[in-house]
């Protein structure tokens, strides 16, 4: 929910009349009563934060979903949300789906903090960092997959400093028997506030690396050599 899904004026953004119809469609489409995590895709600067925590609210009191999810914001965003929520004792964001990862966690900053100190879950996207974090690409080398070769976001959201980690993930990996992927997502559910991660399955082995993420345990000292590495940067995922 934001992004434009026709030409109209109306069919993208967070107006109650967008809004409305949006989540109409949906249950058209998948063909169900109700959705359990209702969820916008970004903060809509256009359209006053009242309209659409109140649009929101009419969605959950209806029955057509049960929680409302948020994604991809900066945390004075949310804030406002959950403030204007509060304030009219309507629905609030019940998580956070944001860019967070071993190669950006400028998430870490504000948003994670925030999200754990009001108890609201965070639900990271792009754990791998598009494949970089599972050894799909390599430093100087040819990718080693049709994604990584044309994914045109992943040239732009991750540099050469990157792969300092990358060499990290991997050294872990082999001492744990693990792979890299098991290795970034253990990690990574490890953090404060962090419920699941969303991944994006095209085989059984991504499935399950996913599961066997679960058993691996990272010590202080692994963690710790993984995170030293990260360079801050700009703000991404956001726009």
């Amino acid at each position: 929910m934001f992004y434009p899904t026709g030409p109209g004026q109306n069919d993208g953004g967070l107006s109650r009349k967008h809004i409305l119809a949006a989540i109409d469609e949906s249950l058209l489409r998948l063909g169900v009563d109700y959705i359990d995590l209702y969820q916008v895709h970004r903060f809509d600067g256009a359209t006053p934060i009242e309209e659409t925590m109140d649009a929101l609210n009419d969605v959950v009191r209806s029955g057509k979903a049960r929680y409302l999810g948020a994604s991809s914001m900066y945390a004075w965003q949310l804030a406002k949300a959950q403030h204007c929520a509060a304030a009219c004792a309507s629905s609030g964001f019940v998580s956070m789906q944001s860019h967070y990862n071993l190669v950006y966690r400028e998430e870490g900053r504000e948003m994670i903090p925030f999200c754990a100190d009001q108890q609201i879950g965070v639900l990271p996207y792009s754990p791998l960092a598009r494949g970089l974090l599972a050894g799909t690409r390599h430093q100087s080398q040819k990718p080693r997959t049709l994604r990584a070769g044309h994914d045109p976001l992943a040239t732009s959201r991750y540099d050469e400093s990157d792969f300092d980690i990358v060499d990290a993930v991997r050294e872990i990996a082999a001492e744990t028997s693990s792979s890299p992927a098991q290795v970034s997502l253990a990690w990574l559910l490890s953090r404060p506030a962090v419920n699941a991660v969303v991944i994006g399955a095209t085989k059984v082995a991504h499935i399950d690396d996913a599961l066997r993420s679960l058993d691996v345990s990272l010590d202080e000292p692994a963690a710790a050599r993984l995170e030293s590495l990260y360079t801050p940067r700009h703000i991404q995922g956001h726009e």
